[in-house]
């Protein structure tokens, strides 16, 4: 099918959403706001994903970042973000480069969306590439977790974080002009901060939205050597033996190299971002455009040694100069609902599109252009609440170009079309409540020329069950579910040297759908003053598609190639949450996370690569109205259950305290927030990470920020 075809498939399904302009959240009547709430990390619950359930408990794992617990936690990049949720890891590949890892799955397997609607850039393609998202614009971010993710997207079988946003309104301010700004400053990497957004009512049913962020950093301070031990002594040793042969300047260029202290180099970013929404909001609904500009231009580390390949006339020659990319996408979004009554009370609507392009440097010389032009869109029918039964049904199509231009494009032009049709259905028996969900996907790639075409058509599926006794907190439920995910691109297709992340990557055209068993017991308590929840799971895959490093060289490259087998996922992920004490105005506050996960291959394939170890985090916190202090320890296991050629990490213990004053109350507008993150200064690096053994976490971080709604 072509673009013309789907941008037309697109259209019609706008229509029923245009003449009523209906609410997109839900059939409720849209309500005009007492002020309007902060655009930057609301503490109210809004809940856009799932807009069709009070409570969809498919989703046993879900967890939110959104108030001052996200303004404390903002990084550069989104997965950096999140880390403090369970079963939530990041990449970390760079400051500038971080997606979330969620229950040991990364990659096509966790999707990132903005309004349930899907990035559009090309940060699944590898782990170099920025997800364009801004958290510093962002009101609130969901973790999804659990078999109901299929709703958006069969391939999302870790999971999905939706950044929710505000850049089309969604209510109408009381105020002539409402503001909301934050800013900061981390001393790690010397991180300036900003943003702001205005929205102005025009009429009673017409608001305007405008916002803009910018972010400033420099190489990320570390404590001690930059370099793993194992990595250190490795370059030392070659050193040794560049010397040994007389070649005195490629000795002296890797001893520095092991022995790079106090700052990771060519980490600093510079990243700005704008964009403009409008909406028109009724007591029926609403309907909203908006445009959206991101930029950003950041450093690639390298890995000491890469490059070095004396008398090897196969080998890449050295890079120029400092890898760095420069990135920039502008998107368009559509969200507009109708409610039509009867069976069916809304029709709901969301769709986006996106121009992406970035380009690889290598110095002053540019390496590889990527660009990726896409659309997504859905349509969502929500049943109104019959004796208990309610639902949804929907469809979703995404049509993807993707172009790499250079020596290193190391994946062959492409085109990506699919749709997808979805339902998930609940039924509320009392003490007992029932909830199933099916989705049919066909996807189809193409390659023109390297002569390659073929379509998936994969169905995903889902069955929960749940008790929960009346007039009690308590809830107990089991999820069972069936998945299947279409290979991606880069799985299929990939075959050359991909300088940014230094190896050589192969796939496999001849790679089939990956099909998995999945299963969840999870229980809940949920009082006023207790708050607990635990999950455990398990995945059973056929045909799972995985990258591993091989031992062999190509170009002077490590070679890392996509395999297929059977394999086997387990883990477990818990929080808690208590008042233990009130004293004066304040509440003291015991919080705890914990979370694990083991992967491995069939048949003593050995472990997967990049699995999270066992972490645990415990806080204590004084909560009051205008004031909040909390000191927490995070500890993380080491990981020596390890694949081939992948080294065992360390574990670490770091210890972080947060401050948030409130001058005016916490409906006052204001608030000033100070950490200081890993206060004892210690080396601590994500096994999650490709390049864990020369880019560790960031050392003594003292940070200040600011927030305010008027």
């Amino acid at each position: 099918m072509s673009h013309r075809k789907f941008l037309i498939s697109a259209a019609i399904l706008a229509l029923p959403a245009t003449p009523a302009l209906a609410q997109t959240e839900n059939s409720a009547p849209a309500q005009r706001s007492a002020g309007l709430s902060d655009d930057f990390h609301d503490d109210d619950m809004i809940i856009v994903t799932a807009p069709y359930v009070d409570q969809l408990d498919l989703l046993a794992g879900t967890s939110a970042l959104s108030g001052d617990q996200l303004a404390e936690d903002l990084r550069g990049q989104i997965g950096d973000s999140l880390t403090g949720l369970p079963g939530v890891s990041s990449t970390s590949f760079s400051p500038g480069s971080s997606r979330p890892v969620l229950r040991g799955f990364q990659g096509p397997r966790v999707r990132v969306l903005t309004d349930g609607i899907g990035s559009l850039d090309a940060s699944n393609t590898s782990v170099d590439h920025a997800v364009t998202i801004d958290p510093l614009t962002a009101q609130r971010v969901e973790i999804l977790r659990g078999p109901a993710v299929l709703l958006f997207g069969g391939d999302a079988i870790g999971g999905a974080v939706n950044v929710i946003d505000k850049r089309i309104p969604r209510d109408i301010p009381d105020d002539a002009v409402h503001l909301d700004a934050i800013g900061g400053y981390g001393s790690a990497a010397n991180d300036w901060s900003i943003a702001g957004s205005i929205d102005v009512p025009l009429t009673p049913k017409l608001v305007i939205h405008a916002d803009g962020s910018f972010r400033d950093t420099s190489d990320v301070r570390v404590p001690g050597y930059v370099l793993a031990p194992a990595l250190r002594a490795e370059v030392l040793a070659d050193a040794a033996e560049e010397l040994d042969e007389g070649h005195l300047e490629e000795a002296a260029e890797l001893t520095d190299a092991a022995n790079q202290s106090g700052r990771v180099p060519n980490t600093g970013s510079r990243t700005q971002t704008a964009g403009a929404g409008i909406a028109y909001i009724d007591d029926g609904g609403n309907l909203g455009f908006s445009v959206s500009y991101y930029d950003t231009d950041y450093g690639v580390p390298a890995r000491p040694g890469a490059g070095h390949a004396h008398g090897d006339p196969g080998a890449v020659e050295e890079e120029e100069g400092p890898v760095t990319i420069g990135l920039e996408q502008i998107r368009a979004d559509l969200r507009g609902g109708v409610n039509i009554g009867g069976f069916f009370e809304a029709l709901n609507f969301r769709a986006g599109y996106s121009d992406y392009e970035h380009t690889e440097f290598e110095g002053d010389e540019i390496g590889t252009v990527f660009s990726v032009s896409g659309i997504e869109a859905r349509a969502e029918l929500v049943q109104a609440d019959h004796d208990g039964w309610r639902g949804v049904i929907g469809t979703q199509i995404l049509a993807r170009d993707f172009n790499a231009i250079g020596a290193e494009a190391f994946v062959p032009k492409n085109s990506i079309e699919s749709w997808a049709f979805f339902t998930v259905q609940e039924v509320d028996l009392g003490d007992i409540e029932l909830e199933g969900a099916l989705r049919f996907d066909q996807t189809t790639l193409s390659a023109n020329s390297i002569n390659f075409d073929s379509t998936f058509n994969t169905v995903s599926g889902a069955f929960g069950l749940a008790y929960a006794p009346d007039d009690t907190p308590f809830k107990i439920g089991a999820n069972i579910s069936r998945s299947e995910r279409a290979p991606s691109a880069e799985e299929l297709l990939s075959n050359g040297p991909h300088i940014a992340t230094q190896a050589f990557e192969i796939g496999d055209p001849d790679f089939t759908s990956e099909k998995s068993w999945g299963g969840e017991l999870y229980a809940r308590w949920d009082s006023d003053d207790v708050q607990l929840s635990a999950t455990a799971y398990t995945n059973f895959f056929n045909d799972y598609i995985f990258e591993a490093e091989t031992g062999a060289e190509e170009d002077g490259l490590p070679v890392f190639q996509y395999f297929q087998r059977d394999a086997t996922y387990y883990g477990f992920e818990a929080s808690a949450s208590a008042v233990v004490a009130r004293f004066g105005s304040f509440d003291l506050i015991a919080d705890g996370v914990a979370d694990y996960v083991r992967a491995q291959i069939d048949n003593g394939g050995g472990a997967v690569p990049r699995i999270p170890p066992l972490r645990l985090l415990g806080g204590l916190k004084a909560h009051s109205d205008n004031l909040d202090l909390r000191a927490e320890v995070e500890w993380s296991g080491s990981q020596k259950k390890v694949a081939a050629f992948e080294t065992p990490t360390e574990g670490f213990t770091m210890v972080n305290a947060t401050a948030a004053w409130r001058p005016f109350g916490k409906d006052g507008g204001i608030t000033l927030l100070a950490s200081a993150n890993n206060i004892f200064d210690v080396n601590a690096r994500r096994h999650a990470s490709f390049t864990k053994d020369y880019v560790p976490l960031s050392g003594r971080d003292i940070r200040i920020s600011a927030k305010f709604s008027f």
